[in-house]
């Protein structure tokens, strides 16, 4: 059977994030922020869930953005434009809630401004008031900031060593605001489970609604895997098939992140070995 998925356009966004523009019409026609894609980079490859960081209607065509952690990111990274993904299947999970939001602060984390944007976007199209942190370990990791910028009513940008933007964490940029007198009608966090547990921890303070997305905890995004599995509100739920958004006041982060490092060695092993075969196949 013959490839079906074009890459239309591939961007180094820093040393370990690469965006795509595929060709997924049918997919770009339904997709809404919020919502992820399933993939597979060939015939022997494993099935890998991605969040859908943004879509052209018009164009046909869907981006992502990932990050290289493990084996299949890195083959997926290996591919150039004019190349082919094997399967692209979506779209999945239920659609970020934004309707009728006044004014939301959107709090992203890394590589989860991925996600963030998507949502930050949609806000801005429906007319909302948008204050955007979003924060990143050192400048050479930032992604996004002009997009940000464009759907953003006040952007902040926050890195921990102070090398772009201001010194210190989203929380802190975040709690500024509310001191300040900003009055939002949501937070929406997405990053690392610890950034969102710390969100979480300062909004509850505040009483003020706080959706996250638990797309860092999906495998196999059908709710079948259960790696997925977390606790909200003293409930089970699968982030993959009720999420990937949930109130932030309601997860079990600490549950979450245990699971969560299940993984990791397996993962660098897979990682490493993927590697090791593209050298060879280079040499």
């Amino acid at each position: 059977m013959s490839r079906m998925y074009k890459i239309i356009k591939k961007t180094e966004l820093n040393p370990t994030v690469t965006l795509m523009d595929v060709d997924a019409p049918l997919i770009a026609k339904k997709a809404e922020p919020g919502q992820f894609i399933i993939l597979r980079v060939d015939e022997e490859g494993e099935r890998i869930p991605l969040t859908i960081a943004d879509f052209d209607r018009e164009k046909g065509i869907v981006t992502i953005i990932f990050q290289i952690v493990g084996a299949t990111t890195e083959k997926l990274n290996h591919l150039k434009e004019g190349e082919y993904i094997q399967d692209f299947v979506g779209p999945l999970g239920v659609p970020s809630h934004v309707e009728g939001l006044k004014k939301v602060a959107v709090v992203g984390g890394g590589v989860g401004c991925a996600i963030a944007y998507p949502i930050a976007k949609k806000l801005h199209n429906l007319g909302a008031q948008v204050h955007s942190i979003v924060g990143f370990r050192n400048k050479d990791l930032v992604i996004l900031e002009e997009e940000f910028g464009k759907v953003s009513d006040k952007l902040v940008m926050m890195t921990d060593d102070g090398s772009h933007g201001t010194k210190g964490l989203v929380t802190d940029a975040l709690k500024e605001l509310i001191e300040s007198g900003e009055k939002y009608d949501e937070v929406i966090a997405i990053g690392p489970l610890i950034m969102m547990k710390f969100v979480c921890a300062l909004t509850k303070q505040y009483d003020i609604k706080t959706t996250v997305s638990m797309n860092p905890i999906m495998i196999d995004g059908t709710g079948m895997c259960g790696g997925c599995r977390l606790t909200v509100g003293g409930e089970t739920k699968f982030a993959c098939v009720d999420g990937p958004d949930f109130d932030g006041h309601l997860v079990d982060f600490d549950e979450a992140m245990e699971r969560g490092a299940t993984y990791k060695e397996f993962e660098r092993k897979a990682h490493e070995e993927a590697c090791n075969l593209f050298k060879k196949e280079v040499q």
